[in-house]
């Protein structure tokens, strides 16, 4: 399935979406180490990815907020787990990146403990959304925090990131091919959504995503 043949969403979907994240939008907690988590309350949805694959910008985008996530053009900034409560209804998490060498080791491993402690301890995680590069595609340090979510049966979406950057057929290719690599993996949605904060892209589409993840959850 290619972009074009991606069912678009309705445009009650789209309104709700844009309702959702058009309230208050509020940053609520950070959280370096497990026993700094707030407590758990409502929907929760986390964004992860590599280190500078655009979480931020991209939560700034969602938001309408150009600060309301702090973004940087050094991999590696966002060390903590960052807690936003969206329109009193959700909490979306923006996740430290994962893969960036030039940070010292053992920071790497702690914020991969924490990431993985998370996952697997969060009972109101209704999603991952799982941010990609579209330039770079899916790489084997992404296919293992994949792994760990379809072990810890945590359901989670990919979103292409800097999609401005591709022709539409190299990202007809780039999400043929994703969502080939999904295919067998039991806890992965099946639609793969492109999105760019430079110009907005998909935005819409991603707010429409998670304001149904809201409904189905009944919340």
């Amino acid at each position: 399935m290619t972009e074009a043949a991606t069912d678009a969403p309705s445009p009650e979907l789209l309104e709700a979406g844009r309702l959702l994240f058009a309230g208050e939008a509020e940053f609520t907690a950070a959280a370096p180490a497990l026993g700094a988590l707030p407590p758990m309350e409502g929907v929760e949805i986390a964004f992860a990815g590599r280190s500078n694959v655009g979480k931020s910008s991209l939560v700034n985008a969602l938001t309408g907020r150009n600060t309301l996530a702090r973004t940087s053009h050094t991999p590696g900034r966002t060390q903590q787990l960052n807690f936003f409560r969206i329109g009193g209804r959700l909490m979306l998490v923006d996740m430290p990146g994962y893969g960036y060498a030039a940070v010292e080791k053992a920071k790497v491993e702690a914020w991969t403990q924490l990431i993985h402690a998370y996952l697997k301890g969060r009972s109101n995680l209704a999603r991952v959304y799982v941010l990609i590069d579209s330039r770079h595609g899916l790489k084997s340090i992404d296919t293992d925090l994949l792994d760990g979510l379809d072990k810890a049966a945590v359901s989670y979406q990919i979103v292409l990131t800097k999609g401005d950057a591709l022709k539409k057929s190299e990202i007809e290719r780039r999400i043929a091919g994703i969502q080939a690599a999904l295919a067998k993996r039991p806890a992965a949605y099946p639609e793969v959504l492109l999105t760019s904060s430079r110009d907005d892209r998909g935005v819409a589409e991603l707010r429409a995503s998670i304001a149904r993840l809201l409904q189905e959850r009944g919340a």
